[in-house]
């Protein structure tokens, strides 16, 4: 049993990895032999085995084809249009959306020398296809992956199929799905993923697919016309009424109490819909939001659910695109009609967890109320008042005119700031003027821009000295006793490699590894070397801020006195 469960997964494992190795005679057979072709996508027959494994493998081969050989390739699934079925059909699988989304997004290869012969997809109906996954199936993968696949076309479409998915009709289509009878949550959750793909492009659906985008095209960058936004708009009455938690009976025990009830994944995501819709700056949605109460409602569920971050952080995202509109009714409706300066001195006032039975947040009996969770959240939303009030009169007045603002602004919020300035810590955090502004360590690493020739001076030396761990004794001295010219890795070669690996565009930002000597010994370890590996560690590494002038004073040859060492 053992070994027919070895030869089941190893001899795919093996094929696989002969294939991907891109010897390009041997991807030219694969792809020219029509028996071969056959063999391969047998695997996507309805009576084959389906497992995640033997998936990674074939979606590894097909994506090396699409690379490698990608007219070849793109001929004969044009040629066999089933293959578009097929693969549809098995849309639940993470490798098998990847070979999707490079079929139909496209990658740059691809997408240059294929677009104009597009298309095809469009005739075969594929988008039809993938978004009538969300009705004949219930798998949750099933809708997520079939939502991944339709934000990839909003994001990299090539034009047959970016007019398409723009279009009204197809928008009114996914809402059909949505609000179908017994359908499950997931299907709206997903399917307002695609809308909100549609409004802001840029937005990632999830982090696979972060990682995946950098590999795909920049084709055409799909935005919504105005009239997807009016059909997105006439179903918005419809996803308002399942934001109503009024007559939802279920209760969800927590460490804290319990909620009544839960706000549910398709709640907040309704209320993300929302915040995209306003920051779209489309006056016809604001009136339409304005109208159905929408935004007054949302300020509410972000009191009643004190400890939602997620639903915070977009409610905080709704009430800034409102103060900041250029629409005075659009701040008035929030100042006045939602009284936002209102709720948010009451929080103060009340900032520990309800006990009321009518809430929708309770706290556990016998037990210290916490403090609720939204008070970061209040801060910015009050700072922000305060920054627009220099530059608007509608939102200078309306705080002039409430004497409880001024008294908090002055008594609580301004200690506040300042106690939460990070900046003036002196907790040994560093303050470069440099790091403001960041959102994420993630947003740090992907702006950062080395010094290229520092970094190729510090690597051409590791080589050049041999002081890297694996590399013996013998050949470190050796590679002293040779000339600059005889070097295998040089300053050039190690900017090449370097060049390779640049992460970003900001000048300003490269200082990670060129303020310091990479390559400086602990003295434990140089005593314990012995004599042959004192002989490198001796030798004065250069700093990477020096000049080049400096560097080549550096002579590889000569002896080292060792009686100065000692003195």
């Amino acid at each position: 049993m053992m070994l027919k469960r070895r030869g089941y997964l190893g001899f795919p494992f093996i094929a696989c990895e002969i294939f991907i190795c891109e010897v390009d005679v041997i991807l030219k057979t694969l792809v020219e032999d029509e028996d071969l072709m056959n063999l391969l996508f047998s695997f996507l027959k309805p009576d084959h085995p389906h497992g995640t494994l033997l998936a990674g493998y074939f979606g590894k081969v097909v994506i090396c084809l699409m690379m490698r050989k990608t007219l070849p390739l793109m001929n004969y699934v044009k040629s066999h249009p089933e293959i578009v079925s097929q693969l549809v059909d098995l849309i639940g699988i993470t490798s098998i959306m990847e070979v999707l989304i490079r079929l139909i997004g496209a990658d740059e290869t691809m997408y240059s020398s294929y677009a104009d012969s597009m298309q095809w997809l469009d005739d075969i109906q594929v988008l039809e296809m993938i978004v009538d996954k969300f009705s004949s199936s219930d798998s949750a993968e099933v809708h997520a992956n079939a939502a991944e696949i339709l934000c990839a076309v909003t994001r990299y479409a090539p034009p047959a199929l970016a007019t398409k998915i723009s279009s009204p009709s197809f928008v009114g289509r996914l809402f059909h799905h949505a609000f179908e009878d017994s359908r499950p949550k997931s299907v709206l959750v997903h399917s307002l993923s695609v809308c909100i793909s549609l409004l802001d492009p840029k937005r990632l659906v999830s982090a696979s697919y972060q990682a995946f985008r950098s590999q795909l095209s920049h084709g055409t960058l799909v935005t919504a016309s105005p009239e997807t936004v009016n059909g997105m708009l006439d179903s918005l009455g419809d996803l308002l009424k399942l934001l109503d938690v009024s007559s939802a009976e279920n209760i969800l025990p927590t460490t804290y109490g319990s909620l009544q009830p839960p706000l549910g994944k398709h709640r907040l995501k309704i209320v993300e819909f929302i915040s995209v819709l306003l920051s779209i700056g489309s006056e016809v949605a604001e009136m339409r939001l304005i109208d159905l109460g929408a935004i007054k409602h949302v300020i509410n569920l972000f009191f009643e659910y004190p400890f939602n971050n997620f639903l915070h952080h977009h409610v905080e995202n709704i009430i800034v695109s409102c103060l900041e509109s250029k629409q005075d009714h659009l701040i008035a409706h929030v100042l006045d009609e939602c009284e936002l300066v209102t709720r948010i001195l009451e929080a103060e006032k009340n900032s520990a967890l309800s006990i009321d039975l009518t809430k929708r947040t309770l706290s556990s009996e016998g037990r210290t109320p916490p403090r609720v969770g939204f008070v970061g959240h209040i801060t910015r939303i009050a700072n922000k008042l305060i920054q627009l009030a220099n530059s608007n009169s509608t939102i200078q007045s309306h705080l002039q005119q409430n004497s409880g603002w001024t008294e908090w602004h002055a008594s609580i919020l301004t200690k506040r700031n300042a106690v939460e300035n990070v900046y003036q810590w002196a907790c040994g955090r560093p303050t470069s003027m440099q790091d403001r502004g960041r959102d994420s360590d993630d947003e740090d690493f992907r702006d950062r821009d080395y010094d290229v020739a520092a970094l190729a001076s510090n690597l051409s030396q590791a080589f050049k000295y041999g002081i890297y761990p694996s590399e013996d004794v013998d050949e470190a001295q050796a590679s002293q006793e040779r000339d600059d010219e005889d070097v295998y890795f040089d300053d050039e070669a190690a900017e090449v490699v370097i060049n390779s690996l640049r992460l970003g565009d900001d000048p300003d930002s490269g200082s990670l590894f060129t303020n310091s000597n990479w390559f400086a010994f602990d003295e434990d370890k140089a005593l314990n070397d012995g004599p042959e590996a004192s002989l490198s560690a001796n030798l004065e590494s250069p700093s990477p801020n020096v000049d080049d002038d400096d560097m080549d004073e550096v002579v590889l040859g000569d002896p080292i006195d060792d009686t100065k060492g000692s003195d």
